[in-house]
């Protein structure tokens, strides 16, 4: 189970997850109805699965690469501590259990679930074909808010949209950030990413205006929210600038020419920024 575990990087669930929460809140939020324990147990199950899925067949994917690159070299497959075969056993049994979770919660959340896995394992081809693939990923942690509220309602809506467009944009962000670290190793195989295709310098604006509009989507989510129900408080607008100031804080610690700071800025200050938003969001749902 450990090596399982490290495999899909386990510990970053913290970045899709409270979104997933607030998109499952809103829904309870919207049609009235008591908290299920049940559909938030089937809900989160679905998380967990198609993400175990979809990190277990990018490092299968991946294992080649993986090998070559001094960064990567020690990750579970390259290393030996699981096989190939196992890893992909791996993969068909969490997007089957995926697929029959979504069976339990509605109709819609069954037919969508397919699709779903088609952008979250299909991300793992992107970057041998388009620099796109930042935006990519992004989209499939974007599914995480619109997905959970469909869950509940059975149907779509502007608010998770919002949240969803702000994931994408904030995932894409900091994924071009963490691609820094391998844009000179990428450039060697011919794989494509946006630090390889504009250099370090444009791909750091790229993100930060990435992230300025992904703030913006937080504005706009906080006064559709308000729009919804006026009798919401402050703690989202107190949510709202604690995630943007970690935005801005992100920014100040990655340079061109200094990367030292990656992993504090890919990790740490978005881990945080997603639990701290998505908590006060929820209480302030509930408050």
């Amino acid at each position: 189970m450990k090596r399982y575990l490290s495999l899909v990087k386990f510990s970053h669930t913290v970045f899709a997850l409270p979104f997933a929460l607030l998109g499952f809140f809103l829904g309870t939020l919207a049609t009235a109805s008591p908290l299920s324990w049940r559909l938030l147990g089937l809900v989160l199950l679905c998380m967990i699965f198609a993400r175990s899925a979809a990190m277990a067949f990018n490092r299968y994917l991946d294992r080649d690469i993986d090998q070559r690159n001094a960064r990567t070299a020690k990750r579970e497959i390259p290393a030996g501590v699981v096989s190939p075969a196992a890893a992909l056993r791996f993969v068909i049994a969490n997007s089957v259990l995926f697929i029959l979770t979504t069976w339990f919660i509605n109709t819609l959340c069954f037919l969508l679930s397919p699709l779903a896995l088609l952008v979250i394992l299909g991300y793992s081809y992107t970057k041998r074909f388009t620099f796109l693939c930042h935006f990519v990923l992004g989209l499939g942690l974007a599914l995480a808010p619109i997905g959970a509220y469909i869950a509940v309602t059975g149907q779509f809506a502007l608010l998770p949209l919002l949240y969803s467009g702000a994931v994408l944009l904030w995932v894409s962000g900091f994924d071009i950030i963490y691609a820094l670290q391998d844009d000179e190793f990428d450039r060697s195989l011919s794989l494509h990413s946006v630090p390889v295709q504009l250099g370090r310098r444009k791909a750091l604006r790229l993100s930060t205006m990435l992230h300025l509009v992904c703030a913006l989507l937080i504005m706009a989510a906080g006064y559709q929210l308000y729009s919804l129900y006026p009798v919401f408080g402050w703690l989202h607008w107190l949510a709202a600038a604690i995630f943007i100031a970690l935005l801005v804080f992100q920014h100040t610690l990655v340079k061109p020419h200094d990367l030292s700071r990656v992993n504090i800025a890919f990790f740490t200050t978005n881990g945080i920024a997603s639990l701290v938003f998505g908590t006060l969001v929820i209480l302030d749902l509930y408050i």
